[in-house]
C-alpha cells in the first residue's frame, strides 16, 4: 500500500537562529577608549564579540576609535562654524546617519562614563535639531545601544546614561541594550589582561549576545516596516500649527 500521499513532512532540522539574516542592516561602533591606535584597548575586545555575532548574520559593521579624530567639543553640528580651527566630526555624523544600529562603547573611570564618551554623547546632541523627510527628528528609525568595560564599580550607571541619551535624542532602545564588564572592586585587571577571566566570563557573554540580537531584530523591524510612524511625532507639523491631540496651551 502507497501511504507516501499522507506522510508527515519531516520537521525541519535548521536551529532557529540560522533563519535570522539581517544583510540589510548596517552598525557603527564608537569605541571611546583614551587610547590612540595602535594601543591595546579592552573596550575593543568587548566589541569584537559583539561584531562577531553581528558580522555573522550579515550586518555590515564598521569601527571608529574616536580619539584618533579630531573632534571638537561642542553641540552644534560643525564646530568650526564656533570657533574652532578644525573639527572631525561633521564626516563621522555622516557615518552616524548612515548607520542602522549605533553601539556607543567606552571604559568606566571614577564610575562614570570617560569624557571621550560624553563627548560624543554631547556631538551627537548637536544633531538633535536635525528633521528626516517625515518631519521627525532625525535619529528616528535608528536604535542603540552601549558596551562597558573597567576595573571598577559603574557599569549600570554608565548604561543609564548612555541609554537615556540615545533614546532622548531620538534612537529606539531595544530590551537588555547594554552589556558590561569589571573586574574585582578596586584596582585590578582589565578586561583582556591575561588571567582577568574577562573573555571567559559567562555573564558578559550572554548580556553581550542578547545586546547585539536585540539590537538587530529592533532594527531590523524598525527598518522593514518603514520606520517610527510619522504621525503624532512630526516636529514639522507641529510648527505649523498641527498639535493633535495635545495642543500647546502657550500657542497663539
Amino acid at each position: 500500500m502507497d501511504t507516501s500521499a499522507s506522510s508527515p513532512t519531516p520537521p525541519s532540522r535548521t536551529p532557529p537562529a540560522a533563519l535570522y539574516r539581517f544583510d540589510d542592516l548596517t552598525a557603527l561602533y564608537v569605541n571611546c577608549t583614551l587610547k590612540p591606535s595602535p594601543q591595546l584597548s579592552h573596550t575593543q575586545g568587548l566589541i569584537d564579540k559583539s561584531r562577531a555575532v553581528m558580522e555573522g548574520r550579515g550586518v555590515a559593521t564598521e569601527v571608529i576609535r574616536a580619539v584618533d579624530h579630531d573632534i571638537a567639543p561642542g553641540v552644534y553640528p560643525d564646530m568650526t562654524e564656533h570657533g574652532f580651527a578644525t573639527d572631525a566630526w561633521p564626516p563621522l555624523h555622516e557615518k552616524v546617519m548612515a548607520a542602522d544600529i549605533l553601539v556607543l562603547c567606552g571604559p568606566i573611570w571614577l564610575g562614570d562614563n570617560s569624557s571621550v564618551t560624553k563627548k560624543m554623547i554631547e556631538r551627537l546632541y548637536g544633531g538633535s535639531g536635525l528633521l528626516n523627510e517625515q518631519g521627525q527628528y532625525a535619529y528616528y528609525g535608528r536604535v542603540g545601544g552601549c558596551l562597558i568595560t573597567g576595573n571598577e564599580d559603574g557599569v549600570k550607571h554608565c548604561a543609564m546614561n548612555v541609554l537615556y541619551s540615545l533614546q532622548h535624542l531620538g534612537y529606539t532602545v531595544p530590551p537588555q541594550a547594554d552589556a558590561g564588564w569589571i573586574g574585582p572592586a578596586g584596582p585590578g585587571p582589565s578586561y583582556l589582561d591575561p588571567g582577568s577571566g574577562g573573555p571567559e566570563n559567562d555573564f558578559t557573554n550572554r548580556n553581550a549576545t542578547f545586546m547585539t540580537w536585540n539590537l538587530m531584530h529592533v532594527a531590523a523591524l524598525l527598518k522593514r516596516s518603514g520606520g517610527i510612524p510619522a504621525h503624532g511625532n512630526q516636529r514639522s507639523a507641529w510648527d505649523a500649527g498641527c498639535h493633535l491631540d495635545a495642543p500647546n496651551p502657550d500657542y497663539r
